[in-house]
């Protein structure tokens, strides 16, 4: 496709057409209340959080696009100034509230840019999309895809469904009846596992009043509340999560945090017989394929006051073969290049393109000489640069020597100190 035409979580002045996946930060990097370079293709969901998020922004701009179906769009050639018809269609990428992919097609064929996404084997949701992506691109086959890479390498084969990851959350806060519960969570996104915990556990949860107000456009009205007095679990900012809080906290009354996330961290065995129960055996049921032992794996005690979860919002290793399997791209790229463990697709999956593989994994970018620097996201939503140690020490964790043996890289991450990037 010509350059100046459209473009797809990105925000300079150039093209005649934007497109947002969704809300989160790192896909909204160039947007501000003021920005007014064109009409703005979105979801339903993700156009409601528009005067929160970016006070004064232009409403006007706003193209609200439903699911599942075409749209018709005509641009002109910035070079020949001859009209350009494209097609696009809105797919749900069930990643956070409001995210989309889009599928393009016109005579510069047919490209899909997944933005973030998970589409869990056997689930409803993501069974609905599958269907409308297929018979979407039955006529048109995928020349590029674009696609969510942050889990693209082995050492993330499978994680355990939302719904079981959640279900292990509730087990720990259970198994800790006397303690407050802090869960790290962003500015959008896990609303799904707040909400599953407060229904099998029969509790409100606390959240701060920004994400209350979000949680209120997102129509949760009797879960969430501001009141500690109400509840003893809390959904903080994921920045203000650290040992050095909880150790703080623990000074004042018992309290354990949970980091919900797919990304590995220092791990430590749990105490005790190393077991979970209640709910925990009660979530075998729905993952038949997956034993006991793996359920417990998804969860990590690397502290006397703090628990990580497999709960993820990306796309793991398997479900990403499965989805490339599915569209059978011609080529494809990935989108995400600041993920701790950065593999282009096409080294692990090009042979479904028919691409030859690539001789060696590409494991970081060719500017990234001296230090790495990784973006979260801020209370307030804004990005913060999050600077990384220098290229000597970091050369010892996962970035430096990916290798084709799968358990070596598997051990190298496990040594290294990950942020998790949305």
């Amino acid at each position: 496709m010509e350059s100046g035409l459209i473009s797809v979580d990105r925000w300079r002045n150039g093209s005649q057409s934007y497109f947002l996946t969704h809300f989160h930060s790192d896909h909204t990097r160039g947007l501000s209340g003021d920005w007014s370079h064109g009409p703005l293709y979105c979801s339903r969901t993700t156009a409601s959080l528009f005067p929160s998020r970016f006070p004064g922004f232009d409403l006007s701009l706003l193209r609200v696009v439903p699911l599942s179906s075409w749209r018709s769009l005509s641009l002109r050639s910035p070079s020949s100034g001859s009209e350009v018809r494209l097609q696009f269609m809105a797919i749900d990428a069930h990643h956070c509230p409001g995210s989309v992919m889009f599928l393009f097609r016109g005579d510069f064929g047919c490209f899909l840019y997944t933005g973030d996404f998970r589409w869990e084997l056997d689930h409803l949701v993501a069974d609905e999309a599958r269907t409308t992506l297929v018979a979407a691109i039955n006529e048109f086959p995928v020349d590029i895809l674009y696609l969510d890479n942050t889990y693209c390498n082995p050492i993330y084969t499978r994680f355990p469904s939302r719904q079981v990851a959640a279900r292990l959350v509730a087990d720990i806060i259970a198994s800790h009846p006397s303690h407050d519960i802090i869960i790290g969570v962003d500015t959008l996104g896990k609303e799904d596992l707040l909400v599953h915990v407060s229904r099998i556990l029969n509790i409100k949860i606390w959240v701060w009043p920004e994400r209350l107000r979000t949680m209120h456009l997102l129509g949760f009205q009797d879960i969430f509340t501001t009141d500690t007095s109400l509840t003893r679990v809390r959904a903080v900012p994921r920045y203000s999560f650290s040992i050095q809080t909880l150790e703080g906290l623990n000074l004042m009354c018992p309290t354990i945090g949970i980091m919900p996330s797919g990304l590995p961290w220092v791990k430590r065995p749990l105490k005790g017989d190393g077991k979970l129960s209640g709910s925990l055996l009660a979530a075998t049921k729905y993952e038949t394929i997956r034993g006991q032992k793996e359920l417990q794996a998804a969860v990590h005690q690397f502290h006397d006051f703090m628990y990580s979860v497999q709960y993820s919002d990306h796309s793991c290793y398997e479900e990403i073969g499965e989805f490339i399997e599915l569209v059978k791209p011609k080529s494809m790229k990935g989108i995400v290049v600041s993920s701790s463990c950065y593999v282009e697709p096409l080294y692990y999956f090009g042979r479904i393109c028919g691409a030859n593989q690539p001789p060696e994994l590409m494991p970081l970018r060719s500017d990234t000489k001296q230090v790495r620097a990784v973006r979260i996201k801020s209370y307030s939503g804004k990005d913060e640069a999050v600077v990384a140690e220098k290229e000597k020490k970091w050369k010892r964790g996962c970035h430096s020597s990916f290798k084709r043996n799968k358990k070596r890289a598997r051990i190298q991450v496990q040594c290294a100190q990950i942020v998790e990037v949305d």
